[in-house]
């Protein structure tokens, strides 16, 4: 049986959204690959100085079930709560599962990594990207929601580099590093020593 969905284009995909971290406002960025996108703002996005702004790649492992095999559901819970405490600032939710892999593939890297493999090489056994993500949706997201100078809210130089490429200005990286523990510790270690994030190794011991 086939479901169809008609959706009424003249109605917006914006509204309210009260959370627990304050009123933010919803909007939804449907990409012509099927996916759907989210930009969560507080407050005004016009001004001189950088929006805090951070780009989270979906994870519904760490953001909805609140796993502890990586740093996502903290580090999305750590960035709402700095955008509210300042009042201002942008979340954009990209739909990009497992680094851009999907789900499928992720769980199935988990599979490797439960037999000893890191997430580097995980990824690469199945012949798959060690991070097959890409930002240029989201800068297109930022500039529609008026920004192009932030603070970005990252540990990943190469998500500075991507969004400094695809014309955001990227004024500084705030470090994000949150939600440490013994079932994710390798995990970041992998990133710090093999993917060339910015992390304070003292902090992960």
């Amino acid at each position: 049986m086939t479901i169809k969905i008609s959706i009424d284009e003249n109605i917006p995909a914006d509204a309210r959204l009260p959370t627990a971290h304050g009123d933010f406002r919803i909007r939804v960025f449907h990409e012509n690959n099927g996916l759907d996108h989210v930009a969560l703002t507080l407050g005004d996005m016009e001004g001189p100085d950088p929006v805090l702004v951070r780009v989270h790649s979906e994870c519904l492992t760490g953001d909805a079930f609140g796993s502890l095999r990586c740093d996502c559901g903290p580090q999305l819970d750590s960035a709402l709560h700095q955008i509210s405490e300042r009042g201002w600032g942008a979340l954009i939710y990209l739909r990009q599962e497992g680094r851009g892999i999907g789900l499928h593939a992720k769980i199935q890297a988990y599979h490797l990594q439960d037999k000893g493999a890191d997430t580097l090489d995980a990824n690469l056994k199945l012949g798959l990207p060690a991070d097959a993500r890409n930002y240029e949706i989201a800068a297109e997201i930022l500039r529609s929601i008026g920004v192009t100078k932030i603070s970005l809210l990252s540990n990943n130089p190469d998500k500075v580099q991507q969004l400094k490429n695809h014309g955001i200005n990227v004024d500084k990286r705030v470090p994000l590093l949150v939600g440490i523990g013994d079932d994710n510790r390798e995990y970041l270690k992998t990133k710090l020593e093999r993917m060339g994030h910015e992390i304070n190794k003292d902090e992960l011991d």
